[in-house]
């Protein structure tokens, strides 16, 4: 069974926020998501910050622009020292290429479907296919492209692990530990992530909205051993 790392998003109001999460888990998490809502308030210093307590950092900003737009931007993402970004693979072949281009740049990660959406509410969108067809195409466009990874929900890991060589890392969000009743519709817990073949889990809420966030990332870690 392939080995799952945990990435804790940093999806909170401030950097003080970020800094007492950091601390919390120093030499016990390595991987911290830092986005947009984060990211827009308190900009690079936040990045600095993850690395002054020993971690990296996948800057979930879901680039979507023309080519030489988001490739300036993964450049600057590089100058950061980031680990990863996020971008959507709908900006197409050429914003990939030029973003994969780039010497030393950090890891390209795929965002085809998001994990809010349901088939009802993704059939609204106007895309013509259901969400896993979708996904299976953009993947496709997206790997021949140049990307290092692929962003789905656990619904989808197992058909992309199959789908693509064992480099390409697939990383899943949408991760409950138990029944939630928010905004992300395509969940499942860590460890059916981890058999499905996940590379990588994207953990907030659970943790962040826990009372004892110290056990829930206790319960996580159990989970993917």
């Amino acid at each position: 069974m392939n080995n799952t790392e945990l990435i804790l998003a940093l999806d909170v109001e401030n950097f003080s926020a970020a800094e007492n999460l950091l601390s919390k888990f120093k030499g016990i998490i390595n991987y911290y998501k830092v986005g947009s809502s984060l990211f827009t308030r308190e900009g690079p210093k936040v990045i600095e910050l993850v690395h002054k307590y020993g971690g990296q950092v996948f800057l979930d900003l879901k680039f979507h622009d023309i080519p030489n737009t988001v490739k300036n931007a993964v450049a600057n993402a590089q100058k950061l020292g980031v680990y990863s970004v996020s971008l959507h693979i709908s900006g197409g072949a050429r914003m990939i290429e030029a973003c994969s281009a780039l010497d030393k740049r950090p890891k390209l990660w795929g965002i085809s479907v998001l994990t809010s959406f349901d088939e009802e509410s993704f059939a609204l969108t106007g895309f013509k296919d259901n969400i896993a067809l979708t996904m299976s195409k953009l993947s496709d466009l997206g790997v021949s492209a140049g990307l290092n990874g692929l962003v789905c929900s656990g619904f989808e890991i197992e058909m992309l692990k199959k789908k693509f060589p064992a480099n390409i890392d697939i990383v899943a969000p949408g991760i409950r530990l138990g029944n939630a009743d928010d905004d992300q519709k395509r969940i499942i817990n860590p460890k059916k992530a981890k058999e499905l073949g996940a590379d990588f889990i994207v953990v907030g809420r659970p943790v962040l909205n826990s009372s004892n966030p110290d056990e829930a990332v206790k319960i996580i870690l159990k989970e993917l051993e």
